[in-house]
């Protein structure tokens, strides 16, 4: 039960005290608690939760916090320590979140009703609620996620409840979807499940979270390549959930299977109860390297352009003519094989241990860009940059398009290796140079979402 989750605000941190204060100026009163939400970075395993696969995150010490106090006042009011996020107030029954215009209120009050409905309360506490992020926006950092998470700690907790960690994260992991991204549940369940020192293998279906040692000798190094992406704005990313959606719809027909309700690549794998080698070599048999029209998969599946649209294509996906389902079920299988190789490897620690997780990671990042294709130039750039630079590995992180790299650097040369990066992609460029201190920087697995009381 959550009550894990709580603890006494230790001697207050210089952040913490400065966001009471600010609190104190805004609404004239003192916070009575504070949830924090840490933000994650995935060291392997993309774009593969949503298809029903293991996940292997840690989670960062950049984080969300927030400073609550509760009222009678049947109003939410919310502000940001970041002036360019304004201020915003809803009534407790007023609450609905724009999908066309995915500002940093609605990801918070996607948390607030994502809780709401979980425990079927009629009305919510008035909330007066400052919110203060150092996880960098749109990065591949999972802030998006983070706030969502942060809001359903403050949501359970202004409401007096307690639930588990593990069904805050399936809960905040559903409600994002508020927001219009069919993610699969890898950020929110890391930052509930996450514990110091370790990274995670999340698996889901049931969820469960199991540690996984990283390599002594080994550093884990964020740099962020300054294209920022926000997932809910663009389609990219609902475009390829669709992608494997209609790729795992395809492969069971082949295979005579009921493919209408089959979703998931990971549960056609499970409803032919074969590996994921055999997932390989049935994509290369039933599947073409050649895009697929609409007007081929409906002929495949005999279904009409209308139950296309309606029953398999997303909200922003409805304009999509082309579809790449070889090259996006070759990714998902391929990776999933990865995040199991890679957990072996930690579990095993072989004496090269380092340097074949670092191969695993690089597999990942061309499995990123050439067959998921959510890589950029400066993603691809900056990942040859940290290999040249002394990385043993290096990938894009997150869901791609912009956002971060995660590096893997043995720790005699972490000096050098910062050196390199800063010299060789921030400091030609006037604009990442100016991001560059929040852009680069070791990581080490931080905890998870928890509540502060004052005592």
């Amino acid at each position: 039960i959550v009550h894990t989750l709580k603890t006494n605000v230790p001697p207050l941190s210089v952040r913490l005290q400065k966001l009471k204060e600010v609190f104190h100026e805004k609404y004239g009163q003192w916070p009575v608690f504070y949830a924090r939400a840490p933000g994650r970075v995935n060291l392997i395993g993309e774009h593969i939760d949503y298809c029903g696969y293991a996940v292997l995150p840690m989670a960062i010490e950049q984080n969300i916090l927030a400073a609550v106090s509760v009222s009678d006042s049947k109003t939410i009011q919310l502000a940001n320590t970041e002036p360019k996020y304004k201020d915003f107030s809803v009534s407790v029954d007023g609450i609905s979140i724009d999908r066309e215009n995915p500002q940093w209120h609605y990801y918070f009050l996607c948390g607030v009703r994502g809780i709401q409905e979980h425990l079927s309360l009629s009305s919510l506490a008035g909330m007066c609620c400052v919110v203060d992020g150092t996880i960098p926006a749109s990065s591949g950092l999972s802030s998006s996620s983070a706030l969502v998470c942060c809001a359903g700690l403050v949501t359970m907790e202004a409401s007096q409840k307690s639930l588990s960690k593990v069904t805050l994260a399936e809960t905040c992991a559903k409600c994002e979807r508020y927001i219009g991204t069919e993610g699969g549940g890898m950020d929110q369940s890391i930052s509930f499940l996450a514990e110091e020192g370790t990274a995670k293998l999340i698996e889901f279906n049931p969820l469960r979270a199991t540690d996984v040692r990283l390599p002594d000798g080994a550093v884990f190094v964020i740099a962020n390549c300054c294209v920022e992406m926000n997932k809910a704005a663009s389609s990219h990313f609902n475009m390829r959930v669709v992608e494997c959606r209609i790729a795992t719809k395809m492969l069971a027909k082949a295979r005579g299977l009921d493919w209408s309700r089959l979703l998931k690549l990971g549960d056609l794998q499970k409803e032919l109860q074969v590996s994921l080698e055999q997932m390989l070599e049935l994509v290369e048999e039933v599947l073409h390297p050649e895009p697929y029209s609409r007007d081929e998969i409906c002929k495949t599946l005999g279904i009409s352009a209308e139950q296309l649209c309606e029953d398999i294509l997303s909200a922003n996906t409805q304009h999509a003519t082309v579809f790449k389902l070889y090259q996006r079920a070759r990714h998902v299988y391929g990776e999933a094989a990865r995040v199991l190789q890679f957990k072996a490897v930690c579990d095993s620690s072989p004496a090269d241990a380092v340097a074949q997780l670092g191969d695993l990671m690089n597999r990942s990042h061309a499995s990123c860009r050439d067959l998921y294709e959510c890589s950029c130039p400066e993603l691809d750039q900056l990942v040859d940059i940290c290999l040249q630079a002394g990385a043993v590995g290096s990938r894009l992180t997150g869901a791609g398009w912009g956002g971060c790299t995660v590096s893997m650097v043995p720790g005699e040369r972490i000096e050098s290796f910062l050196q390199t990066v800063r010299e060789q992609y921030y400091v030609p460029d006037a604009r990442r140079s100016a991001l560059e201190k929040q852009s680069l920087f070791v990581t080490r697995p931080g905890g998870g979402a928890a509540i502060f009381i004052e005592e």
